[in-house]
């Protein structure tokens, strides 16, 4: 296989299709579903008057390119289906009201709202949820507008990856044409180092240096147990729960510790020193045979006694974690029955760059991340009308809930299918292989350091860390091929930047502000960006050593 000569005027043109997107979103503030379409078109025209493709490349590159879509677009649709059905049930009200009660410090509030809980939210459903949600929460508890909405984008931003179900990560499996096993553990490792990045900053925000002296024993245990958590659930296969399942064991030490003080240092010093009445107190607590059941009024004047009604709201969620665990390790074959998988003939430009003949994406109809997501959604649906909603909803009804949802993907589904068509017509062009030969011979081995950015550089352009994958995902995977650098690591620092540069993603500052009153978009951006930046020159300093240590 040949392809054009690296030179400057190939070298704009294989870039001209990026470089549009990144001019309407970025310097005229387009939304992806109106920028997409005009990268697609520029990515048609540089590849059939420069690079040699045909209308059967072109035919076969769009087929590809929807059956990706389609693979990711199956979580995205079904997981705002999901939050829709809770949502509208009052489930999220609940869990807003009662959480903040168990937290009394600031810090400590900061920490379980803009951290674990946003992290949550991320990993059950995303595309702005959190910060929609967290940032009005943490302005009622007194914070000031502008640091509410930066701790909701900045505390969530190591879950999204693996958050949304999983979306972010599958993109990456499509646009790359690797399996998951091959960069799952690298991506989980750098993204339990973000998570400790994201819940200092939020110390940090909320606090300052006080904020991190007085909770830095929180912020360690619970972002080493997310990570770990995280991480377990990578490995084994269980991508779609990683994030999901990390912040929700996080959720549930944080209130485990606010009730014992299980990472509260003084106390533990105490402790080691010997306080035997300490310990005593400590004990007899934790003993609730001894303590007698609390009346219906104690339990609701007392944020130490979990409210029913928040158990009835995580109901799903719980019910989620079953679905997912029995669907991929237990059902995966029998659900895998009706599968999509069709073959794509060879395709070939006037240069000799060829695209051999094979299968495109797979989608397992019944076993999909998607499929599961679907399952969830109708039995809490069913779980919440025969009970009845959480909150007053006289038009609690699943067409209803189908059509809010339809409605609010179509500019995510413009966005996504536009995107990855941009992406697989260059990359059968050939001209995404010439810019990551550029890019090699360019950067050489300081490249790992330049990779997260590269990641949040599509991020922050698309507002999604599953659109950066798909743009920059195979430029990424070549340059590392051309380098001779460990691939996994490479695709962990993209899709690690990507989680990063969402955070400080105009699209996310935009929805964040837009929930809290007096929250200045462009004083949030600014403050985003700071954390953001650090954050990704912190995790291309990583890159570069893992790198060195593999050579």
């Amino acid at each position: 296989m040949s392809l054009p000569p690296l030179n400057l005027p190939y070298a704009i043109a294989a870039a001209t299709p990026l470089l549009v997107v990144l001019f309407l979103m970025i310097g005229l503030n387009w939304r992806g579903s109106k920028a997409g379409p005009l990268g697609w078109l520029s990515s048609i025209i540089m590849a059939l008057f420069v690079f040699g493709a045909n209308a059967q490349l072109l035919l076969v590159a769009f087929g590809r390119a929807l059956l990706l879509s389609v693979f990711v677009l199956y979580i995205i649709w079904m997981a705002l289906l999901l939050y829709q059905v809770v949502s509208q049930a009052g489930a999220i009200e609940i869990i807003g009201r009662e959480l903040p009660g168990l937290a009394k410090e600031k810090a400590s509030q900061a920490l379980l709202l803009g951290w674990v809980f946003a992290s949550f939210l991320q990993g059950a459903s995303g595309f702005g949820v959190p910060a929609a949600v967290v940032a009005p929460l943490l302005a009622g508890l007194g914070f000031s507008p502008i640091s509410a909405v930066v701790i909701a984008l900045v505390g969530h931003a190591w879950a999204v990856t693996f958050g949304s179900l999983g979306s972010s990560f599958y993109s990456l499996i499509a646009a790359t044409g690797l399996s998951g096993e091959e960069f799952a553990a690298s991506s989980a490792a750098l993204l339990g180092l973000s998570c400790l990045f994201c819940g200092l900053a939020v110390l940090w925000e909320s606090g300052g240096l006080d904020a991190i002296k007085g909770h830095w024993g929180q912020l360690l245990g619970v972002g080493i147990i997310m990570s770990a958590v995280q991480y377990g659930l990578a490995v084994v296969g269980l991508w779609s729960l990683a994030a999901f399942g990390a912040a929700l064991i996080g959720m549930a030490v944080m209130i485990i510790d606010f009730r014992i003080g299980l990472f509260d240092v003084s106390k533990w010093k105490a402790r080691i020193l010997g306080s035997k009445k300490r310990i005593s107190l400590k004990i007899s607590r934790l003993n609730l045979a001894d303590i007698p059941a609390p009346s219906i009024s104690e339990q609701q004047s007392n944020p130490k006694f979990a409210n029913k009604s928040l158990i009835i709201a995580l109901f799903p969620y719980l019910l989620l974690t079953i679905i997912i665990i029995v669907g991929q390790l237990i059902l995966e074959r029998p659900l895998s029955i009706f599968t999509i998988n069709p073959v794509f003939p060879e395709v070939e430009t006037s240069f000799g760059w060829l695209t051999e003949a094979g299968p495109g994406r797979s989608i397992s109809i019944l076993g999909h991340a998607g499929a599961l997501l679907l399952y969830t959604s109708i039995l809490s649906y069913l779980w919440f009308r025969s009970r009845g909603t959480l909150v007053d909803n006289d038009n609690y009804r699943f067409g209803r809930i189908a059509i809010t949802t339809a409605r609010g993907s179509v500019r995510s589904t413009i966005g996504i299918v536009t995107l990855v068509a941009m992406a697989v017509t260059m990359q059968h062009a050939g001209m995404t292989q010439i810019l990551a030969q550029i890019l090699s011979r360019g950067t050489g081995p300081i490249f790992p350091v330049l990779s997260p950015f590269i990641g949040a550089l599509g991020a922050f352009m698309t507002g999604s860390n599953t659109n950066s994958n798909v743009v920059f995902g195979q430029l990424q995977l070549e340059t590392a091929i051309s380098l001779g650098l460990s691939v996994a690591l490479i695709l962990a620092s993209q899709t690690t930047g990507g989680a990063i540069g969402s955070l400080f993603a105009p699209a996310k500052v935009v929805v964040g502000s837009s929930t809290v009153a007096g929250a200045s978009e462009g004083k949030v951006l600014k403050k985003a960006t700071i954390y953001g930046l650090l954050m990704l020159f912190a995790l291309g300093v990583v890159s570069l050593l893992i790198a060195s240590l593999t050579d």
